[in-house]
């Protein structure tokens, strides 16, 4: 969220880029070593609040108590973890601790306090303890330890003088450095800003992420269908990798062999990728959204919540929809990038846009496509479209009620997220597609009539003419 420092400061806002790292074996095991310490505080914070439960006690949760706790422990209890890196992880789980008090207060019984243990838990260091010189990173180690300096693989998207701080983890067996900067709230030229105004509706979806509809009649669809396409077939390999080791899965107590190991750490990679395209992809998508609203001078943006959906209980199938749907990330996803943009996010229901008619304000069938149309007044209209257009007609906070008129949009422009994904683009084929897809390209259309036979060339008998055999 932005914040003013001064009066006379620029609103300013907190981004963080993900860099990778390239170490050599030694910076590697070090990293590590880093990591595994964390995960050691992180390990004994749960052992102190477990004993004090056993005697009944108050739960330590509070990051003053903690690091009071951690100044007790001693100097190279962590190896070489050092006392910012290790209060970073006193602080993460206090956050954890009374986020979950906060929302059981609020009457969320599932909501779980931070008990589980964690091998590799992220350490974060803040301005003026770490070094940065372009490519390279001094990362801050113990009191007495070598220095630790590490290369990043690509440059820093912000200056210098705006990084605040760098945290250090591990995804998919990779290790990536998060850099955290304030970055300044983007300035307009007069009679060009976004006016307050002006507000577009925003309806989530999973075959379109977003679907915008805006006050002049102009609309955008942003397509998902190569994110979705990107978890099933994820989804597929991943069944068929698990499919491939049953047999050579070792039994429930016994310890794996190195194949096993290897097979693990290639599922690792696997699942880090898999998570990195998607979520290039959602970022793809919300810059879409956010660029569109900036040409239309859009100021504020209503977003549908449809996290409603989470307690409808529908069976596995549709968790695993839920699940890859990500609702709370394109909701945070988006309102960063226009937070930047100087455009303002407000969260409205978006209960009943897809099901009502926007002209007669009657109930209406759910539709088997995209298009929604309504047996009682003959209105007929793009169904997402239509959803977004009365959720910018509604009010934050309220029911679902639209309060004014719904205008549908007239102009629709159409984007595609995710064209980095295998098999997006036409000249590309994801490799994980079975063989008897390689030649198909999408859908095949309407079948044709065959055309004459050539003069004196017989054609053999049950032979199709639009698919001739393969040539060997």
């Amino acid at each position: 969220m932005p914040r003013r420092r001064d009066p006379a400061a620029p609103l300013v806002v907190h981004r963080t880029a993900r860099v990778g790292l390239r170490v050599t074996v030694g910076q590697r095991r070090r990293c590590f070593g880093l990591l595994r310490s964390a995960g050691d505080v992180w390990a004994c914070v749960l052992e102190v609040n477990a004993w004090r439960r056993r005697r009944r006690d108050v739960p330590l949760a509070g990051y003053q108590g903690l690091c009071r706790e951690l100044a007790a422990s001693g100097p190279g209890t962590f190896a070489e973890l050092d006392s910012t890196g290790a209060r970073s992880v006193l602080r993460r789980f206090s956050e954890a601790w009374f986020a979950a008090a906060k929302r059981r207060r609020d009457g969320d019984l599932s909501a779980r306090f931070p008990r589980r243990r964690r091998g590799l838990v992220p350490v974060r260091w803040y301005h003026g303890t770490f070094t940065l010189d372009g490519r390279r990173v001094r990362v801050p180690t113990a009191r007495g330890t070598s220095p630790l300096w590490v290369r990043l693989a690509r440059e820093v998207p912000y200056p210098a003088e705006q990084i605040r701080s760098i945290t250090l983890l591990c995804e998919g067996g990779r290790l990536f450095l998060d850099v955290t900067a304030e970055v300044p709230v983007t300035t307009y030229p007069p009679g060009e800003q976004p006016d307050p105004g002006r507000v577009a509706g925003v309806d989530l979806g999973i075959i379109h992420p977003y679907a915008v509809a805006g006050p002049d009649g102009e609309g955008l669809l942003v397509s998902g269908r190569a994110i979705r396409a990107e978890h099933r077939m994820h989804l597929a390999d991943t069944k068929a990798r698990r499919r491939g080791v049953a047999r050579r899965a070792p039994k429930r107590g016994e310890r794996g062999s190195r194949r096993w190991r290897q097979y693990r750490r290639r599922a690792r990679a696997v699942e880090g990728r898999h998570r990195r395209r998607v979520r290039q992809a959602q970022h793809e998508a919300a810059r879409t959204v956010v660029s569109w609203a900036v040409r239309q001078r859009v100021g504020v943006l209503h977003v549908g919540d449809p996290r409603g959906v989470l307690d409808l209980s529908a069976g596995r199938r549709h968790n695993l929809r839920l699940r890859q749907w990500q609702i709370g990330r394109l909701i945070q996803i988006l309102t960063d990038k226009a937070t930047l943009a100087g455009i303002t996010v407000r969260l409205v229901d978006e209960r009943g846009t897809s099901s009502t008619c926007p002209a007669c304000h009657k109930r209406v069938p759910k539709p088997r496509g995209r298009t929604l149309s309504c047996p009682h007044c003959e209105f007929s209209g793009h169904r997402d479209l239509t959803a977004a257009a009365s959720i910018a007609t509604r009010a934050p906070g309220g029911g679902p009620v639209t309060m004014a008129a719904v205008v549908l949009p007239q102009v629709i422009t159409h984007r595609r997220a995710g064209r980095h994904l295998p098999g997006a683009g036409r000249s590309r084929r994801d490799p994980r597609r079975p063989p008897h897809h390689r030649a198909a390209r999408g859908s095949v259309g309407p079948r044709r009539p065959a055309p004459p036979p050539r003069w004196g060339v017989a054609r053999p008998p049950g032979e199709d003419p639009q698919h001739p055999p393969e040539t060997r």
